[in-house]
């Protein structure tokens, strides 16, 4: 399992990375909008208020340039009645004191910064209450309005709904603060936050608005969509790459397969004339001491001579085209191109194309190619790459008899003197003692059904390419096959 999380250790980094990447851009996205989306009502809010009060600085205006009634008729009293929001509407001329004593000290200041700014001015602000009077000094009467701020805004055509938008928006001035809607806060998370001075010189209260954005209102469900989708993307191209790289480990094992049975057939072909020969001497030996006998027999053995010396110019021939065929196949190796090799690569080469194998039988393989600096040898490189499948396939057969959780198979590379060394060792049963002088010659198997002839394949290749191959038990049990090939020359600047 371990080994799996690490073969898939950069699929679940680049899921990760994509994901965190895909996610934080959806989140900023959201946010953004978010952010829009408060500004544009804020805006809007705004908008209305400024009308709100601008509107009352119109009324006031308007009223002080009416010609005021007599007796008993002031226009301006029907002013609550058409606008809700004014609560009163108060006149002073002359020398008259304002009608409200509370707040005739405030009117009268109010009035006083009226005349001298030449507009209406604030008096009375009680903005907890939402209420304010606003007053303007003109001759011949001056005017005051109450007015309900709380009541000024239009509802109707306001942009949140003031019960349930997470915005909280109110009014302020001089420290006081009338709340509009009371908003939704957050633990944590993000906050929004804008002012603005409503349009009035005459009533320059502040809409302040804040929101605050919590982790809940992330578009959890988008990112969720996102991550499914990168992890189906990344599935499908993993899935496509384990393909691809089963269709070339298959190809591989295929040249490699063709490769051994063109090795392995010259190897039976130079063991059958091994064999063949000695029957093919015994016979041109006998035909020629039958010769000889024949020679000094007496009258009419001419033919019997014919015979036995076309048996034995048969015997010779025969002898000739074994030996021909053992020179043609004996030595495959020969027709390859020798030249320098990185042993690490090619073993990792070689542990690639088994990956199935070692995971089918439960073999966790023990080789680090960063161990050592790269050795370099000179070698061909379809006969070390059939040397070392064969290492690796014997170490496995080997270790089929140990149970799966005690198995361990280690190679590694190294020098030795003008060497390279690779060695494959295995916790197997090891090889038995009578067998061990006999491992190489073809034709000799300790396994039931084997053709005897990897072996003795994989040493005459090593040969060829002047090195040698050599076999040990270890202990307390496994086999240890060591494989010698000589290194590159050293040159100039470049290390064997």
């Amino acid at each position: 399992m371990k080994q799996w999380l690490r073969a898939q250790g950069g699929w679940w980094l680049a899921w990760l990375a994509l994901t965190g990447v895909g996610a934080v851009w959806l989140a900023r996205a959201e946010l953004a909008q978010m952010q829009q989306d408060f500004g544009s009502d804020v805006r809007i809010a705004h908008r209305i208020m400024s009308q709100q009060v601008v509107q009352y600085d119109a009324v006031l205006a308007t009223v002080a340039l009416l010609e005021p009634g007599t007796g008993a008729d002031h226009p301006e009293q029907r002013l609550p009645s058409v606008y809700p929001s004014i609560l009163r509407v108060q006149r002073r001329g002359g020398d008259e004191p304002w009608p409200d004593d509370k707040q005739a000290g405030a009117l009268a200041a109010a009035e006083a910064r009226s005349r001298s700014q030449r507009r209406a001015e604030l008096a009375a602000l009680d903005l907890a209450r939402g209420r304010y009077q606003l007053v303007i000094g003109a001759t011949p009467f001056s005017y005051a309005l109450e007015i309900d701020l709380a009541g000024s805004v239009p509802w109707r055509d306001w942009p949140m709904d003031p019960q349930r938008s997470p915005v909280r928006l109110g009014l302020q001035r001089d420290g006081q603060q009338l709340v509009l809607q009371p908003g939704r806060p957050a633990a944590g998370g993000w906050r929004f936050d804008l002012t603005k001075a409503l349009a009035s010189p005459s009533q320059p209260f502040e809409l302040v608005a804040t929101r605050h954005v919590g982790w809940g209102e992330l578009p959890w469900r988008s990112m969720a969509g996102w991550a499914a989708a990168v992890g189906l993307l990344l599935a499908g191209l993993w899935a496509a790459q384990r393909q691809r790289i089963a269709r070339r480990r298959a190809e591989e094992l295929l040249r490699l397969g063709q490769v051994a049975r063109l090795n392995a057939l010259g190897e039976l072909s130079a063991g059958l004339a091994h064999e063949l020969n000695q029957p093919l001497t015994a016979v041109l030996a006998n035909a020629q001491a039958a010769r000889r006998l024949l020679d000094d027999d007496p009258p009419d053995l001419a033919t019997a001579r014919d015979a036995m010396g076309q048996a034995v110019q048969q015997a010779r021939r025969a002898a000739g085209v074994v030996g021909r065929l053992r020179r043609v196949i004996e030595r495959p190796e020969a027709e390859g191109e020798v030249r320098p090799l990185v042993l690490q690569e090619l073993v990792r080469s070689a542990m690639h194309l088994l990956a199935p194998e070692f995971a089918k039988r439960a073999v966790s393989a023990q080789f680090d190619a960063t161990a050592q600096a790269p050795v370099r040898v000179q070698a061909d490189a379809v006969a070390l790459e059939q040397i070392v499948h064969n290492l690796l396939m014997n170490a496995l057969e080997a270790l089929e008899l140990v149970p799966a959780s005690e198995r361990r198979l280690a190679v590694s590379v190294g020098r030795n003197g003008q060497e390279g060394v690779l060695t494959v060792t295995d916790n197997g049963r090891g090889i038995a003692p009578e067998a061990l002088p006999r491992l190489f010659e073809p034709f000799f198997s300790t396994r039931e059904g084997g053709l005897g002839l990897g072996l003795s394949l994989s040493e005459t290749l090593a040969s060829g390419m002047g090195g040698s191959l050599s076999a040990a038990n270890v202990a307390p049990h496994g086999a240890r096959f060591t494989l010698l090939l000589p290194l590159v020359a050293r040159s100039a600047g470049h290390p064997a």
